[in-house]
């Protein structure tokens, strides 16, 4: 396993994180989420990542559960806070009641006495963005919170809440959690230019493209049973289940054949192949999938074939 620092901060993480995202405490059994975590952590995955809402805080009790067993400071811990989590009015966003009493929901979740990174999990445009940044570093003075960071912010959004926390003394985000891919490539063009500059590293989520990167749909007509394009999660598909992005990713195999690996793990090497990215989000449903996800950490493709990997899928994928 490779570590690589959350932007120009000093905690590192695992190249290839975990996630919980349509996965633990829903569609995966228990049993079998605490075997793909302790396998994930067996393997030097020391970062693993959930949100409030995922399951209505089902994930976050599976994920702290397991951890339970190693010890706390042997591993990051991020979750998030954002979207409902009840039906009053006060029950999302990025209020500082919110945020104050969703962290402590977590925190009884996680079975913990600190997160590791908190993170604000999209923009709130009802809230003084002031008022978000000082309860953030409210809960970092408590030690409930060690870093905090977004996900899915613009690059405008993120340079605001810098600046907002430099003119207060406030610790700044560390990180952004965006959706990044070789077929969704969309913060290329300013959020991580932008991130880096400010010295905000990339935590990205779905970088196999909802799975379509692994290679196991060859065509709309062929869907493997018990897969995510066969269920409820089909979706969250819709960018990348069509003919011709299936077709452009088939056209990758003999590219993963002449890197010596599988499809995820040239997907999961393309990613890290960008310096401000820290950490690949990955899920799974078994152990076997973590194997292979975290097999991509080793994995050094050479330029010219990601290069060729680039041309392949340029038609298809999504830049802007």
């Amino acid at each position: 396993m490779e570590y690589r620092k959350l932007g120009r901060w000093g905690v590192q993480v695992s190249t290839v994180g975990l996630g919980s995202w349509l996965t633990y405490g829903g569609s995966v059994q228990e049993q079998a989420a605490q075997d793909c975590i302790r396998r994930a952590y067996d393997l030097g995955v020391n970062f693993f990542d959930t949100a409030n809402v995922y399951m209505r805080g089902q994930a976050e009790q599976v994920v702290g559960k397991t951890l339970a067993a190693v010890p706390r400071d042997s591993f990051v811990l991020a979750t998030k806070v954002f979207f409902p989590m009840g039906d009053g009015p006060n029950d999302r966003g990025l209020s500082r009641k919110h945020v104050w009493e969703q962290l402590h929901h977590s925190l009884r979740r996680l079975g913990t006495d600190y997160v590791d990174l908190y993170q604000c999990h999209r923009y709130d445009e009802s809230v003084p963005l002031e008022e978000t940044c000082r309860v953030m570093a409210d809960l970092i003075t408590r030690g409930e919170v060690l870093y905090w960071g977004v996900s899915e912010w613009t690059a405008d959004q993120i340079a605001h809440a810098v600046g907002v926390c430099r003119a207060h003394g406030w610790p700044e985000p560390v990180s952004n959690q965006p959706q990044y891919s070789a077929l969704w490539r969309r913060i290329e063009q300013r959020v991580l230019p932008v991130s880096t500059e400010l010295g905000l590293g990339q935590v990205v989520w779905s970088p196999l493209a909802m799975g379509v990167l692994t290679g196991k749909y060859t065509s709309l007509d062929d869907v493997p049973e018990g897969s995510r394009a066969a269920g409820d999660d089909r979706q969250f598909m819709g960018n990348f289940l069509n003919a011709e992005t299936l077709a452009a990713v088939q056209e990758l195999r003999p590219l993963a054949q002449e890197a010596g690996a599988s499809m995820s793990q040239l997907a999961l090497a393309w990613c890290l192949r960008e310096p401000g990215v820290s950490s690949v989000i990955v899920g799974a449903t078994r152990t076997g999938h973590v194997d292979d996800n975290v097999a991509a950490a080793d994995l050094h493709p050479d330029p010219a074939l990601l290069a060729r990997m680039d041309e392949i899928l340029a038609p298809v994928a999504h830049t802007d």
